[in-house]
This record gives structure tokens, sequence and C-alpha cells, in this order.
């Protein structure tokens, strides 16, 4: 038996095993809207045989994107093509989950094949918004400290985003809170500055994102499952660490959030990380033990056998891979095979799945 090709059921959604796609930002959208790339683009890891596929990060704003070609859901317009795509990864017997974002201060940036830097307003660019006035670093845009008719707007924006979400036919609903942006900088004292009910301690720095959690649940069916991605660490002194996180993490357990999808970073260009595989497992197991939450485990996973030991020790309940699965998108299905199970071939590969 392999735990990591075994099911998990969060709430009435049950995963035909524990693989999932780390949402990836393609940056490959006009006005939002998704295209033909990314039907192929997650469809080909449905038909590869994740369990849970994950968009890239969704703005619920046009002033949420990253850069001027991001994914959008701030209007009903973008979910036909959007349900075009969902109704593609669940016959394949996958299951669709949307990321729901707002980069906050790190908005209006170039593409990363385009280099780095401030897209300016006369070339598609916007004013961005963070919790204080502070930029990410100097290459990025000064932010405006947002208003308390601003935070409100945003967290309105993420549960209308999630209504229309549901709408599309996404089944999972992640709210982003972590790699530094918006939710993330109003977590992080290296980024809130704030000395209103949104900054200062602990808890006026956690509300943004227990609000939006909230709001995003209240509008997610009852048997539908909601997850929120977190930064365990800023890797930077004085900042967001697992302490914090595992606090947040029972908190959002009392709001109805099923699941917490553990990465670190992000939030400060002054953070050193010691990179290497498997390094953020340990945040996950320790969210997992300590909030009594399930977690999913990502970061430099790349071996069928480091996966399977992740699910089988209880680090995590669920592997979520990214760059890996760029290389490979049927990586499962070669996951399967090294561990000797049936991986979920399509009717249509089947005659692929026996080696000479």
């Amino acid at each position: 038996m392999s735990a990591l090709f075994s099911p998990f059921t969060l709430r009435a959604v049950t995963l035909r095993n524990r693989i999932g796609v780390s949402p990836m930002c393609q940056y490959s959208s006009v006005d939002g809207f998704a295209t033909d790339w990314h039907l192929v683009h997650l469809g080909g890891f449905a038909t590869g045989g994740a369990g849970l596929v994950i968009s890239e990060a969704t703005a619920v704003l046009p002033e949420g994107r990253i850069s001027p070609h991001d994914l959008g859901i701030w209007q009903d317009a973008h979910v036909p093509m959007l349900r075009r795509i969902t109704d593609f990864v669940r016959a394949q017997g996958a299951v669709p989950g949307i990321q729901l974002a707002h980069a906050g201060r790190k908005a209006s940036t170039k593409r990363p094949w385009e280099g780095q830097g401030v897209v300016p307003p006369e070339d598609g660019g916007w004013q961005v918004v963070g919790p204080d006035d502070v930029a990410y670093s100097a290459s990025y845009p000064q932010p405006r400290a947002m208003t308390e008719a601003d935070i409100a707007r945003v967290i309105e924006a993420f549960a209308t985003a999630a209504r229309r979400a549901l709408d599309a036919g996404f089944v999972v609903a992640e709210v982003h809170a972590a790699h530094g942006y918006l939710l993330h900088q109003f977590l992080s004292p290296l980024a809130n500055s704030r000395n209103d009910a949104w900054g200062g301690s602990l808890t006026h720095r956690m509300r943004l994102t227990l609000e939006v959690a909230r709001a995003v649940r209240a509008v997610w069916p009852y048997d539908l499952p909601v997850i929120v991605r977190l930064s365990a660490t800023d890797w930077a002194e004085g900042g967001w660490n697992i302490e914090d996180s595992v606090t947040l993490s029972r908190e959002l357990s009392a709001l109805g959030v099923d699941c917490i999808d553990v990465s670190s970073g992000g939030l400060t260009a002054a953070q050193q990380i010691d990179v290497k595989p498997l390094y953020q497992v340990p945040f996950a197991r320790r969210v997992r033990a300590e909030a009594a939450l399930p977690t999913a485990a990502v970061g430099l996973i790349t071996e069928p056998q480091e996966a399977e030991q992740i699910v089988r020790d209880g680090d995590a309940d669920l592997v979520l891979l990214a760059r890996e699965l760029l290389r490979n998108p049927r990586w499962p299905l070669e996951a399967a095979h090294q561990l000797g199970v049936d991986g979920p071939w399509p009717d249509q590969y089947l005659r692929a799945r026996r080696r000479r």
C-alpha cells in the first residue's frame, strides 16, 4: 500500500491521491481572462494523475494582480473560460482548486522573463496598496497605505471572487496569505507598521487574514473545503515566524478552514533562506501537530520516495509540487510506477502503462 496514493477526504471532497499541483503563475492573461494556455497547462496536470489541481494566484481585484498579465476573477465575464477548464479537470478525475489572491505592495511588476521592476501606468501599471507606504524593495512600486474603506473592499472582493469561483466549477478554494502578498503583508511586523485595529499586536495583524477567511467560508458551500496558504516564517529577524503560524492556524481552524498549505518566505528582500530539499516540510509537520489541522507540504520535493515518506510519517497530509510538475506533468504516473502501485492513467494512455 502506498500512503501517497491513498485517497484523502476534506469535508465531502475526496482526492484520488495525496499529490496536488501548487499554484504557479503563468503571466499569460489579458485583462485577467484565462486562455487556451491555462486549459492545456492545468488540464495536463489532471491527465497526468494529480489528485488536486490548483490554479495560479487569481486576482480578486484588478489592482491585486502581480503583473498586468495575471489571471483574475474580479468580473463575471471571467467565469465561462474558467468553467471550461474546471469541467475538463473534473472529467479526468482530478479536483479543481483556485487560489484567491491580492498582491498588495508586490503588484504592478513585470513578468519574470521581461526582467524586474515596476510597470508604470502608461504601460498598464497602477497605484499599488499595502498596510503602510513602505515598498518591498527599491525596485518595487511605492504603495499607498490602505484606508478602512480599502480594507473593507478587499474583504468583500475575496467573498465575491469565491462566489464566482463556485460558479466557475471550482471545488476547493485557497486563500493566499503567503509569499509577501497582501494578507502576508498585514501579518508580518516587517511590513505592517500600522497602529490601528489592523496592525501592532499579533491579534490585530492577524485580523485581515481571519476576516478574509471568514468571508470566503461564509459563501463557500459547507461541504466543500477551504484552504489557506501561509508562509510559516519570513526567514528574517523580527518577522513572522512558525509560532505565529501555529497560532493563526488554530484561529483559522475555528473559522472552518480545513487545511493549511505551508510554505515560507517572500515577505522581505532581506530574507535568508537555507534552501535545500524538503526544507519546508518541518513547518508543515509542526502546524499539523500543534494546530491539529491537515497540512500540505511544499518546496523542493522532487522524488516519489520523498513524497511517500512525508505522507507516511505524518509530516503532512498532502504534497504539492510546482517546478517538478512543470518539468514532468505526468510525475504522478511515474511516481506510481516507482512505488509499485497502479496510477490513475487516462484510458487514452493505457497502452503506455506497461513497460517492456
